[in-house]
């Protein structure tokens, strides 16, 4: 597969410019690779991935995506592949019983009819996360990775990530977790390009430089 290239100059500049701590976050982890994480595949594949990862640290959720792809031939599973998949043997993938709940819903509404990725283009933010949420076990969240990681859109802030509230707390010097309202406010000097700034954030976790605050 031929990797498309994204230019993020001018997103980099401008966080650059509007955070200084974020600056030297950027200067050490070096070019913005977020583009790289997901090029295609239908919304069923990344939909089941955002599945698998939420609530889990980035390097716990590869490792079960990556067994839950090998269950299936050219790690690419279809919704009836899904559906006719032993919860068992789902299980052996280190797949919680919730979430395969939400992984065989998926694959029903899958056989139902999904929208296309095609046509989810052609629709904002909000219109995206009104059209997805309906499904079990999809909330926000799992839809703000569709929108970040598939549909390359740059100004995506999720609020209740994780990551994202721990790397705020460690880069900025808050004694505790930022709320929503924190992140909300510190996300507004990263405009438009929040979601380039959420993949910054998620790197200083694995940096093991000491960063500057």
């Amino acid at each position: 597969m031929t990797v498309q290239r994204m230019d993020y100059s001018t997103a980099i500049q401008t966080l650059k410019k509007a955070d200084p701590i974020l600056a030297s976050v950027i200067e050490i982890v070096g070019n913005c690779q977020l583009h790289q994480v997901q090029q295609t595949q239908d919304l069923l594949f990344s939909l089941s991935r955002s599945i698998l990862y939420q609530q889990l640290s980035g390097k716990a959720a590869a490792a079960i995506h990556s067994r839950f792809l090998q269950l299936y031939p050219q790690n690419l599973p279809t919704a009836l592949d899904i559906l006719n998949t032993p919860d068992e043997v789902l299980r052996t993938a280190g797949i919680s019983r919730p979430k395969i709940v939400y992984l065989k819903d998926l694959a029903q509404k899958a056989t139902d009819g999904l929208p296309t990725v095609e046509q989810l283009q052609t629709m904002d933010d909000e219109e995206i996360v009104k059209t997805l949420t309906p499904i079990k076990g999809i909330g926000r969240w799992t839809v703000q990775m569709l929108l970040m990681f598939r549909l390359h859109r740059l100004d995506v802030l999720p609020v209740d990530d994780l990551g994202i509230r721990a790397a705020i707390r460690n880069l900025y010097g808050l004694a505790q977790l930022p709320n929503k309202k924190t992140v909300e406010d510190l996300g507004q000097r990263w405009k438009p390009y929040r979601s380039v700034a959420c993949w910054y954030l998620w790197r200083s976790l694995e940096v093991k430089t000491s960063l500057v605050k």
